[in-house]
């Protein structure tokens, strides 16, 4: 066989090697449709499942609601009777002080403006001879004040005005001066009395002088004192007159009480929330803001969590800093003013150290009312873990060693997502698995995520 022939027979074998390994590797990477399906399709679905658990359940309404203090009012005081513009002279509060009753909230011309608790504001100046609702407000303070107005009634008498002068001298204050006519009448009474006590002591002279000498006339002679008796008698009844002008002026002139002095606010103390004002300025319109001391929350609830509501139910606060504090829902009432919806929840703190009512006061906090709880632990699934039997009855599907058990079971308290749970056909206890769904379920909700 010639050299040429040979190597004609090599190239062909060698092709013809490589060509079946290139069909042999080929064939391995070729997949049927068939085999191409059943190797993407998803896995068979399997169940998943949660073990039960025992824990205390609680059913609770959360919600979140401001805080305010309790009737905060504007203090205005009445500036029209001053015959001086309405300067402040001093005694301005700083912002979180206590305004209590009987002390002075402003100094105004250098005469003080006092707090006092009452319904009816001080409309007009008061002063002896004056009746009426207000002057039986002043005269029931005065007394809660420990002063002595007299008999507590609508008269304003000189021992109102009596009471009325103390109450200034508590705090460092003259008096209130009376009218300058009033005043002026007293003065013109005093020296009437006096001008008709001289005339008394005149007459009186001139009968004793008359019947002193009566022993030096002759023996027998009568003394005739039937005049200056006349003219001491004229005298004295000139007197009592005088003295009884001189009681009525001087009660018209007894302590009054200015309007521009007093202020009177629904309850007592205090706490100064907002300032006006400041020293050498003018009074003009509310001074100050003042609010009770109490603090109020003030929350919003819709229809379903209002049904779960009731007055006098205990509600929990939480502070800015995560300290629960308690409270007690004092009144319900459907949310009114344009756009208002639900219903609004006001809420009365319990007692607050000074340190919470602080921290506690202008902030919107997570109010929590607890609703129901079960006594202690109990056997608790998720809600997912329940279903509906062919009669209604509630079941769940507990997994004993990869077989699918249903177990009949009673509902008791729903809260939190779980529900409490008590096996009626069959067993159940904490550990079981109990199925809440499958895999496809739990990837179709992801997908939907």
């Amino acid at each position: 066989m010639s050299r040429s022939r040979s190597r004609t027979l090599l190239i062909v074998g060698g092709t013809a090697v490589i060509a079946l390994g290139a069909g042999i590797y080929a064939g391995t990477r070729i997949t049927s449709p068939a085999d191409a399906i059943a190797r993407t399709a998803a896995p068979e679905a399997s169940e998943v499942t949660v073990p039960v658990e025992l824990r205390t359940l609680e059913s609770e309404v959360v919600t979140r609601g401001d805080v305010t203090a309790a009737g905060a009012v504007a203090v205005t005081p009445e500036t029209g009777g001053l015959e001086t513009p309405p300067i402040v002279t001093g005694q301005v509060p700083a912002v979180g002080a206590e305004i209590a009753e009987g002390a002075a909230l402003l100094e105004i011309v250098g005469r003080p403006l006092i707090a006092l608790a009452g319904e009816l504001p001080m409309y007009r100046s008061l002063r002896p001879g004056m009746s009426g609702p207000d002057v039986a407000q002043l005269e029931a303070v005065l007394d809660r004040l420990g002063l002595d107005p007299g008999e507590v009634d609508d008269e304003y008498t000189s021992s109102t005005g009596n009471a009325v002068a103390e109450l200034f001298e508590r705090i460092g204050y003259e008096p209130p001066e009376p009218d300058p006519q009033a005043q002026s009448e007293l003065d013109a009474a005093n020296d009437q009395v006096d001008q008709a006590e001289d005339a008394v002591e005149d007459a009186e002279e001139a009968l004793e002088e008359a019947e002193d000498g009566a022993g030096d006339t002759p023996e027998g002679a009568p003394v005739d004192t039937d005049a200056l008796q006349d003219a001491l008698d004229d005298a004295e009844e000139q007197l009592a007159e005088a003295q009884t002008a001189r009681d009525e002026a001087a009660f018209a002139a007894g302590t009054p009480l200015p309007a521009s002095e007093v202020v009177f606010i629904a309850s007592l103390p205090r706490r100064v929330d907002e300032v006006n004002v400041r020293r050498g300025g003018q009074v003009d319109g509310a001074v100050m803001t003042v609010s009770g001391a109490s603090l109020v929350v003030t929350a919003n609830v819709d229809d379903a969590d209002f049904d779960l509501l009731a007055v006098d139910q205990a509600v929990s606060i939480e502070t800015p800093d995560g300290e629960q504090v308690p409270g007690t829902i004092t009144a319900i009432e459907e949310a009114t003013g344009e756009g208002a919806t639900g219903y609004d929840v006001t809420i009365a703190p319990g007692e607050l150290t000074p340190e919470q009512s602080e921290a506690l006061r202008g902030q919107n906090v997570r109010i929590t009312v607890p609703i129901e709880s079960t006594d202690g632990e109990v056997l608790a699934v998720p809600l997912a873990a329940l279903t509906a039997g062919p009669g209604g009855e509630s079941r769940v599907e507990v997994m004993r060693d990869g077989v699918a058990e249903l177990v009949e079971v009673e509902v008791g308290l729903t809260a939190q997502g779980y529900a409490q749970v008590t096996a009626v056909d069959g067993s159940l206890a904490a550990g079981d698995l109990v199925v809440v769904g499958d895999a496809d379920d739990e990837e179709s909700d992801g997908g939907e995520e």
